[in-house]
C-alpha cells in the first residue's frame, strides 16, 4: 500500500512539474511554433525532466504495489493522484482550492485509510489465457478509439474517450498481475505483456484526444471510473483478490469514498494553466 501511495505522489507531482515547464516554455517564446516546438522547449526545462523521472518511478511503485496488494486498492490509490496534483498545484501554481475541493482531498485520504486497513494480500489465481486475450482485445479497442477520437460526435466525446483511457490504464493494472514469469522467453510468449504495452500507449492516445477540446473534468472523470471499477471487479472475480477477514464492507466503503473524492477533483486531470 505504501508503494501504491508512492505512485500516486509521483504521478500527481509530475503533472504539476510538467505544467510548470510547459508554462515556462510558452513564456520563453510566446506564439512561436506549434505543439511540437512547445514540447521541444519544455523538454529542455529541468522541471519537465524531473516530471518524466517521477512518472517512471511512479510506474515502478505501481508495479510493485500490484504484485503485493489487490488491484482495487492500487486503482483507488492511483486515482488519488488527483488529490496530490490539487495540493501541489495550490502550493506551486498558486491555484485556489475551494472549500469543497479541500474537503474532497480529505475524503480521498479517508477512503485510502479505510482501504489500507481492509485490504488483504493479492489473489493467488494466475489468470486464464482467455483473460489475457481479453486484455489484449480491450487494449486494441482503446487504441482504435483513441485514433478515431477526432471523428466522434462532440456530445459525449470527452466522456467516451476518458472511459476508453481508463480502460486502457485498467488493462495495464490487470496485465501486470498476469505476468508471473519475467524471463525473456516467458515474456515474449505471454500475451499479457503485449496487452500491457498496447494498453498503456492506447490510454495515453485516448486521454490526449479527450483533453484536446472541451472540459478537462469530463474525460478525467471518465478515466477515473474506467481505471478503478473494471480492474477491481476483475481482480475480485477472476484473480481472487480478497479483503481481511470481516472487513469486506470497509473495503467497499473505502473504495467508493476514495473514488468519489477523486471525481470531485477531476478538474486537476490536467494541471490548470
Amino acid at each position: 500500500m505504501v508503494c501504491a501511495l508512492g505512485a500516486a505522489v509521483c504521478f500527481g507531482t509530475a503533472t504539476v512539474l510538467q505544467a510548470m515547464a510547459a508554462r515556462a516554455a510558452t513564456a520563453e517564446a510566446p506564439g512561436r511554433g506549434g505543439d511540437a516546438a512547445l514540447l521541444l522547449r519544455a523538454v529542455r526545462q529541468w522541471r519537465y525532466i524531473a516530471g518524466l523521472a517521477l512518472d517512471g518511478l511512479g510506474f515502478v511503485f505501481q508495479v510493485a504495489a500490484l504484485r503485493s496488494v489487490p488491484i482495487y486498492a492500487v486503482g483507488a490509490a492511483l486515482a488519488a493522484s488527483l488529490a496530490v496534483t490539487a495540493v501541489v498545484a495550490a502550493r506551486l501554481l498558486r491555484v485556489r482550492l475551494s472549500g469543497v475541493e479541500w474537503a474532497a482531498v480529505g475524503v480521498v485520504c479517508a477512503g485510502l485509510g479505510m482501504l489500507g486497513l481492509a485490504s488483504g494480500t493479492e489473489g493467488e489465481r494466475a489468470g486464464s489465457d482467455a483473460l489475457r486475450y481479453a486484455m489484449l482485445a480491450t487494449a486494441v479497442g482503446v487504441l482504435v478509439l483513441g485514433l478515431l477520437g477526432g471523428r466522434l460526435p462532440e456530445r459525449g466525446r470527452g466522456l467516451v474517450l476518458g472511459l476508453g483511457a481508463g480502460f486502457g490504464f485498467g488493462v495495464v493494472e490487470v496485465s501486470v498481475r498476469l505476468v508471473d514469469d519475467v524471463s525473456v522467453g516467458a515474456m515474449v510468449s505471454n500475451v499479457a505483456v503485449y496487452a500491457l504495452v498496447v494498453g498503456g500507449g492506447a490510454a495515453f492516445v485516448a486521454l490526449t484526444s479527450g483533453l484536446q477540446r472541451g472540459s478537462v473534468t469530463v474525460p478525467t472523470a471518465g478515466m477515473v471510473i474506467g481505471e478503478t471499477i473494471g480492474p477491481a471487479v476483475i481482480g475480485v472475480v477472476w484473480l481472487g483478490d480478497r479483503t481481511r477477514e470481516g472487513l469486506g464492507w470497509l473495503a467497499v466503503v473505502g473504495f467508493g469514498v476514495a473514488v468519489a473524492g477523486a471525481l470531485a477533483l477531476a478538474r486537476f486531470g490536467e494541471a490548470p494553466e
